[in-house]
């Protein structure tokens, strides 16, 4: 018999039995839709997290810092600082695509009648190309030093007449990074004495004006991993650094046993570049091995990616006991289909009807109850999943990110069909083995 001519068999012998079928499929309904909307909520709660990490900075990244950095410098010990050789052997390591130093240095800042002081960080090429902007562009590489704001660092200036700013006024400072020239104080030192007055005080020293190659996309309130900072093109603020103190000692720079310098750079951190997610984890350790300190947002996401797994295991497993009851419900109607049709399959078989046409008839006959609870349910998952998500608002109070709390991926809505398919095969299985095992003349003299 021809599968069209079972499915339309089975069709028509569940349509006789309009309120049984119509209560089987709505257990089914609640099952499905139970399950696709609490492993939804387990699988929206994860990629808010992920989000939400990620916002706090690329998750391909690693931070790297040196034990040494501002350590004695009589100990008996080689300090491992952080220098140009270093950072070559980290990009030599596997799935590294590039690394960028960190330098550091803290400057006075001056637009008119507004001042603060803060620190400008010279990072590589690379890093400044994944900075968002908002106004402005990268600076080039080897070009003269130009600065990128963070979207936040004009509410630390203050009026150097009044002494207020905008945490005491609320109200912004007239700084325009974009279009006014900026006065840039790098000898700290010499700046501070000079404050002091008296005979012996040094001259104050000199300001640098330092145009602005952009500023980071965001208003005063946008929170972004660059928000804070201040950041240019490492080389050209070691070139910088190099005209101003000449051979003088700059400013946070270690220096040797005897108090001297040292010929090179010696940078705060560095930053690493992995080329996929899955990599963060081995890089960090064989850094960490080499003897650096590392960490990364890896870190923090493995540990929360555990405690998901559980919540995602349990939603998942609630919404399965609806499918569970759903199942012996689909099993109860195909019993109960048995016995109401006894006679009928005692027919079929006297005719010679094969037994496997018999049992792949009530196979279809669960598997297509299980089809429609499972279209219907997805339906019903898909609708309630679109109100959480725009009427009530439950990934920023749950989270404190935007986001879509309860997430349906294309491979959940078709798993969710195919395996109600399969729960209403697998209770209609061993009914059908039961029709096929009835005897012929048993059945034909059934009342």
């Amino acid at each position: 018999m021809r599968f069209l001519d079972l499915l339309a068999m089975s069709v028509n012998n569940l349509r006789r039995r309009k309120l049984r079928t119509a209560l089987t499929v709505l257990g089914v309904i609640i099952g499905v839709a139970s399950v696709v909307i609490m492993v939804s909520l387990g699988i929206g709660l994860n990629q808010l997290m992920l989000e939400m990490y990620s916002s706090y900075g690329d998750m391909t990244t690693i931070n790297i810092y040196s034990n040494s950095r501002y350590s004695d410098s009589g100990s008996d010990s080689d300090p491992m600082y952080l220098t140009d050789e270093v950072v070559e052997q980290f990009k030599r390591l596997d799935h590294v695509t590039g690394v960028s130093p960190m330098l550091s240095v803290y400057v006075l800042m001056k637009q008119g009648m507004y001042e603060t002081t803060t620190d400008i960080t010279g990072v590589s090429q690379e890093y400044l190309e994944k900075i968002p902007l908002g106004q402005g562009q990268v600076p080039e590489e080897g070009g003269p030093m130009k600065l990128i704001y963070g979207n936040q660092v004009i509410q630390w200036f203050r009026n150097s007449k009044t002494g207020s700013g905008y945490w005491e006024t609320e109200e912004l400072p007239d700084v325009d990074f974009m279009n006014k020239p900026m006065f840039v104080i790098f000898d700290m030192d010499t700046y501070y004495q000079s404050q002091g007055g008296g005979e012996n005080a040094p001259k104050p020293p000199k300001k640098y004006m330092i145009e602005t190659a952009g500023v980071v996309e965001g208003g005063i309130d946008d929170y972004n991993n660059y928000a804070y900072s201040i950041y240019t093109e490492i080389e050209g603020l070691k070139a910088q650094l190099k005209q101003i103190f000449k051979k003088n000692p700059i400013p946070n720079q270690p220096t040797n046993k005897k108090g001297k310098p040292y010929p090179y750079f010696i940078y705060d951190n560095a930053v690493v570049f992995v080329d996929d997610m899955a990599n963060v984890t081995e890089v960090q350790q064989v850094i960490s091995d080499m003897g650096y300190q590392a960490n990364s947002q890896m870190e923090w996401i493995e540990q929360s990616q555990q405690t998901y797994d559980i919540i995602q295991l349990v939603l998942g497993g609630i919404g399965a006991i609806s499918l569970f009851v759903a199942a012996i419900g689909i099993a109860n109607t195909m019993m109960m289909s048995i016995y109401e049709r006894t006679k009928e399959i005692g027919v079929i078989k006297v005719l010679g009807c094969d037994m496997g046409n018999i049992r792949n008839m009530f196979l279809i006959e669960s598997g297509f109850i299980g089809f429609l609870g499972g279209v219907i349910g997805l339906a019903i998952s898909v609708s309630v999943s679109y109100a959480m998500n725009n009427f009530l608002g439950l990934g920023q109070a749950m989270m404190g990110v935007e986001g879509d709390i309860s997430r349906i991926p294309l491979w959940l809505a078709g798993s969710a069909v195919v395996f109600a398919i399969f729960v209403g095969m697998a209770a209609g299985f061993f009914p059908s083995l039961r029709a096929m095992r009835l005897s012929p003349l048993a059945a034909i003299r059934n009342e």
